[in-house]
């Protein structure tokens, strides 16, 4: 078995879109997989796909907000998988609203969701990192990180993501431990379809409209951003820490 083989994986928010599709495409690069979801139940499908395909896979329910939840999942992975040193921050949620309309609850759960559960998440599984002298952070922003209507909370924590990601870079290089940040484009999965609801567009038509202001005319699929992240994962990565990379079909204004 080679070293990359070896290696334990943890994909937060792993039982759908983008989490589900980054922990299979973790699988077939030889990695074991935690996939973690809020609801444990959530991750059989995943958890499945993986196994059928003969890799090995563990599924984890936490709410990576909560830090006494967050303590023992990454101590369940490590005794019945095996020292995570690969994390994979995807959790999160939409809470949309324009500014006035957006309840305190609104801004909270957004916050602690990604920003919160990212930091939780990246300390619970940087000791097992630094232990072993490998480490793979790869925290998700997003385009909204730029801006965008009706996303007040949602745009600062994903351009929060930014700033964190390029601090645990400087912090935790000196462990062979890198950090980098994938912000993906319009990408088709649960979460934008619930934004086509928002809007009162069908979510064929959302996804057309979006399209259309993509230089590569297409809306991008989970595995898109999958692909990406396994190359910030690889061990041949060891060199790039600290990068922000756009997956969105072309260059963004």
């Amino acid at each position: 078995m080679s070293t990359t083989e070896q290696r334990v994986a943890l994909v937060t928010g792993a039982a759908r879109g983008i989490g589900a599709a980054t922990a299979v495409r973790l699988a077939e690069e030889g990695r074991a997989v935690a996939v973690l979801d809020l609801d444990e139940a959530a991750c059989a499908e995943t958890v499945e796909k993986i196994t059928a395909a003969g890799g090995r896979a563990l599924a984890v329910g936490c709410d990576v907000s909560d830090s006494a939840q967050t303590d023992a999942a990454v101590a369940r992975v490590a005794a019945e998988l095996g020292a995570p040193v690969i994390l994979v921050n995807n959790a999160g949620v939409l809470r949309d609203n324009l500014l006035f309309k957006m309840s305190d609850s609104d801004w909270d759960t957004v916050m602690n969701v990604h920003l919160r559960g990212a930091f939780l998440m990246s300390r619970a599984c940087q000791k097992h990192m630094v232990d072993a002298g490998f480490g793979r952070i790869v925290n998700l922003s997003s385009s909204s990180a730029l801006g965008n209507r009706g996303q007040a909370n949602y745009a600062a924590a994903k351009a929060g993501m930014q700033g964190f990601t390029k601090t645990l870079a400087k912090e935790l290089g000196k462990f062979g431990i890198t950090a980098n940040s994938v912000a993906p484009g319009f990408i088709a999965t649960d979460m934008t379809a619930a934004t086509a609801a928002r809007v009162g567009m069908s979510f064929e038509d959302f996804q057309t409209a979006a399209a259309s202001q993509i230089p590569v005319q297409r809306v991008g699929r989970p595995e898109d951003i999958a692909n990406a992240i396994a190359f910030f994962t690889a061990e041949a990565a060891g060199f790039v820490s600290g990068q922000v990379l756009y997956v969105a079909g072309g260059p963004l204004d």
